[in-house]
């Protein structure tokens, strides 16, 4: 099992330093990979061409870059240049975000999520292979664009910069069983956001087809501290903002995922509250024992036995966060590699 640094995406202030020494101290420990990520402020790579750029082994992922918030060309050559600069360290991590962000900031129409992200992802690896130009009949992404306001003069065009590889990973957000089947068969690693090794049910028939070496690369929340119920209260927050508001009331994948994973009474709970601006109480209607078995919580030699759980799960790389800075990347190093 290898770990990598998930950095997330920026608050209302980028790091004093980018997280350059995070992720320096992460390589420097043995981690695989460092990702970044983002919303609706700080876009995905240039965070990460940062850290690359002052880094040299650790390899370097988007968790996950929103495919509403560029073309697939477009995507395909940032992915395409951060790979050539760091010598083949890059993982694309892509996702649909939902149809708050997309419609909401993004302008763009959310329907057929699925056909959407087949279509994205046949079009990036047209551009990775370079074996000819890249076309794409539509209906979301056509090209050559045909539609209204064409002058009729585009024409398929193949990337002049040759990549690095054309193999280069592609992995996909997904929570649905529909679109966890489809990562299955279309990409090569999953990123879940919340991932239970304790009912590895779940997802076993939207994995069960998957090619071999695909990769499962789990968010896991890490918070090391003799309290438990302390230890929970950073990824308590997090869990009230993702089930409770970050989504339409109708539209909630990640609280849709709580209530599948056998919490559906409480995930409408928080999503009550927190739509009513009782946001601490919201935190509070958290079940502990499911914010512990999506994270990796409490004193060191707790975490250490719980770690087995996630050997024995199908996950291949555990994507850490949490508060603890350099001294967590130490800890969770020393008890995981």
């Amino acid at each position: 099992m290898k770990l990598g640094l998930q950095l997330g995406y920026w608050g209302s202030e980028p790091p004093a330093d980018g997280n350059v020494k995070l992720a320096q101290e992460a390589e420097a420990l043995g981690f695989d990979s460092v990702w970044t990520a983002e919303s609706w402020g700080n876009d995905v790579f240039t965070p990460l061409a940062w850290i690359g750029a002052r880094t040299t082994r650790i390899k370097l992922g988007t968790a996950l870059a929103q495919i509403s918030a560029r073309t697939p060309t477009a995507c395909a050559m940032s992915a395409l240049a951060i790979d050539r600069l760091s010598g083949g360290r890059m993982i694309l991590g892509l996702g649909v975000s939902g149809p708050q962000v997309v419609e909401g900031w993004y302008g763009q129409p959310f329907d057929k999520p699925l056909a959407r992200t087949r279509e994205y992802v046949d079009i990036v690896r047209q551009v990775l292979r370079r074996e000819g130009p890249v076309s794409n009949p539509g209906p979301h992404y056509p090209l050559p664009y045909t539609g209204p306001g064409a002058l009729g003069v585009g024409k398929p065009l193949k990337a002049n910069t040759h990549p690095l590889r054309a193999d280069l990973p592609i992995y996909l957000g997904a929570e649905g069983p529909k679109n966890v089947a489809q990562t299955a068969a279309i990409a090569d690693g999953w990123l879940p956001i919340y991932y239970n090794p304790f009912r590895p049910e779940i997802y076993a028939d939207q994995l069960r087809d998957a090619r071999p070496g695909f990769e499962i690369a789990p968010l896991v929340m890490v918070n090391i501290h003799d309290d438990l119920h302390k230890a929970l209260l950073p990824g308590k927050m997090a869990l009230a903002f993702y089930v409770g508001g970050m989504g339409a009331k109708e539209h909630n994948f990640h609280k849709n995922l709580m209530a599948r994973m056998g919490y559906e009474a409480e995930a409408e709970k928080i999503q009550e509250l927190f739509m009513a601006g009782r946001r601490e109480e919201a935190v509070m209607a958290v079940p502990d024992q499911f914010a512990d078995e999506i994270s990796l919580c409490g004193p060191k030699a707790r975490i250490k036995e719980r770690l087995q759980v996630w050997r024995d799960s199908p996950a291949t790389t555990l994507l850490v966060m949490g508060t603890g800075g350099v001294q967590m990347l130490r800890d969770i190093a020393e008890l995981a590699l």
